[in-house]
């Protein structure tokens, strides 16, 4: 890794001893991230097999629990029975590398920001983000504050957006329907365009982000 001025102590390498006596060596930056940048993956030569992968990831919907804002109280309900998003094939994961959907449930500070991104750069391509109310489109009743993003999609690529403050269970519903019918579609490649704009979404995030402390590769 070429940029060394994230680094604090506490990424230092260090000798640890295990709970049996022996030493090992423990390398943080090596442990908690990756040295290289995230990669555009070309979809399938094969039309007619790219067209079943895409019907299976769109049936199959994992999010990750990671609550970001006030919206994360209409999430709830969806897992419940009056809407049993289980029938849609959505369904909660409790880390990114089981995950394929991450929500940013409304409002999102600059510090929760960098949290949200080094959680979807965990995530596994091919990976999606929905983005809940008008905070995550314009900063909605925080549009003047110091600390909150607006204009999502300048930081992460947003696949789809869902207005109101905040949405209701039925408005996320009817989102996860337009987000399948993307990715059925072939158009759910926002990844992709991660990977290849990467740089540019890497010198907004450090615009707005003062105490950067991690690579630029977030594993």
């Amino acid at each position: 890794m070429e940029n060394k001025d994230f680094i604090k102590p506490y990424y230092e390498s260090k000798i640890v001893e295990s709970p049996d006596g022996e030493e090992i060596k423990v390398n943080p930056l090596e442990d908690y991230f990756c040295g290289e940048a995230p990669k555009s993956h070309a979809p399938n030569s094969n039309k007619l097999w790219e067209s079943f992968l895409n019907w299976a990831r769109a049936e199959s919907l994992w999010v990750l629990g990671f609550g970001t804002g006030c919206g994360s109280m209409e999430i709830l309900p969806l897992m419940t029975p009056r809407f049993d998003a289980y029938r849609f094939g959505v369904q909660m994961r409790p880390t990114p590398r089981q995950s394929n959907v991450i929500i940013i449930s409304g409002y999102l500070s600059v510090k929760t920001l960098k949290r949200a991104i080094r959680s979807y750069e965990q995530m596994q391509n091919p990976k999606y983000v929905m983005a809940l109310g008008s905070c995550t489109i314009n900063g909605g009743m925080y549009y003047d504050s110091y600390n909150t993003i607006n204009r999502l999609d300048h930081y992460m690529p947003v696949d789809v957006y869902i207005t109101g403050c905040m949405p209701r269970p039925e408005a996320l519903l009817a989102g996860f329907e337009e987000m399948k019918r993307l990715i059925k579609a072939g158009k759910g490649e926002k990844a992709n365009e991660y990977a290849e704009n990467f740089e540019w979404y890497k010198a907004n995030q450090k615009k707005i982000i003062k105490d950067w402390n991690m690579p630029d590769y977030n594993w």
